[in-house]
């Protein structure tokens, strides 16, 4: 008869507690990632709500392109909506590193390299908007009517104001181009993953693609002027779209744990 050898008290305790340990670290990660996508998720949301108010009811509805004179009214006019949109972009400006950080944390496990290629891309489309925002405190400058601004008249300080709006628009138009990789990179990483919809991983690359487009075509089409309008949807279809849904999906599902299957 062979006699089972039976393992020590001490040896079965210590294989619990590792067990034990074990499943509580791969809570604690399975709770990171969730808070990693929320985190992202809100951030998105966040700078898709100040964008569209800075870009389009301040940007669009007070600059008004080749008019320095119109330009310079609107503003002086509306120096409190003016510096809100100024506001509204330093917000997005800090809170995009905070998404650039929680999406490298959410796809690392994809690929750790990969995804910290994609924030740091990522990261220096939010540095370029930095720089740009430093044109826009010129214009206000310039347009603050500070008494050593008497050497000049008026005409030259309209002129030059819109001359630091189109610095601040080239500025930006240059980081896009980095945003446009970053957007890629990250459909990339979604087709990837198996996290969700592989539909949302080509938008997403789709969109990132027209931003690198659009930056060239400004520097090398001389009557860019004339196909603005096609450009401008070219990028904003697919980049509301699969920047909404993303933000969307990383608020509300991604990270989750799966439901458990009845037995």
């Amino acid at each position: 008869m062979t006699k089972t050898r039976q393992e020590p008290a001490s040896d079965r305790t210590q294989t619990t507690s590792d067990d034990r340990g074990t499943a509580q670290r791969g809570q604690v990660d399975q709770l990171s990632l969730r808070q990693a996508a929320r985190l992202a998720g809100i951030g998105y949301v966040v700078i898709f709500l100040l964008a569209i108010f800075a870009n389009f009811s301040v940007v669009e509805g007070l600059i008004e392109a080749g008019d320095a004179a119109t330009t310079a009214a609107n503003i002086r006019e509306s120096e409190g909506l003016f510096r809100l949109g100024l506001v509204s972009f330093g917000v997005v400006f800090i809170v995009d590193v905070v998404v650039a950080w929680a999406l490298y944390v959410f796809f690392r496990s994809v690929g750790r390299d990969l995804s910290l290629l994609t924030a740091w891309f990522r990261l220096v489309y939010t540095v370029f908007l930095g720089v740009a925002l430093v044109f826009f405190f010129q214009a206000l400058q310039l347009l603050s009517g500070a008494d050593y601004l008497t050497a000049f008249d008026t005409s030259q300080i309209n002129a030059q104001a819109l001359n630091a709006f189109e610095a601040f628009n080239y500025t930006w138009l240059i980081g896009l181009a980095s945003f446009g990789i970053h957007l890629m990179l990250l459909g990339y990483m979604i087709l990837q993953s198996g996290y969700t919809s592989r539909i949302l991983g080509y938008v997403l690359m789709a969109a990132g693609a027209a931003y690198v487009i659009d930056t060239g075509a400004y520097a090398l089409v001389s009557n860019y002027a004339d196909y603005e309008n096609a450009f401008l949807v070219m990028v904003a279809v697919p980049s509301v779209i699969g920047e909404l849904w993303l933000g969307l999906w990383l608020l509300l599902k991604a990270g989750k744990r799966p439901a458990a299957q009845p037995r």
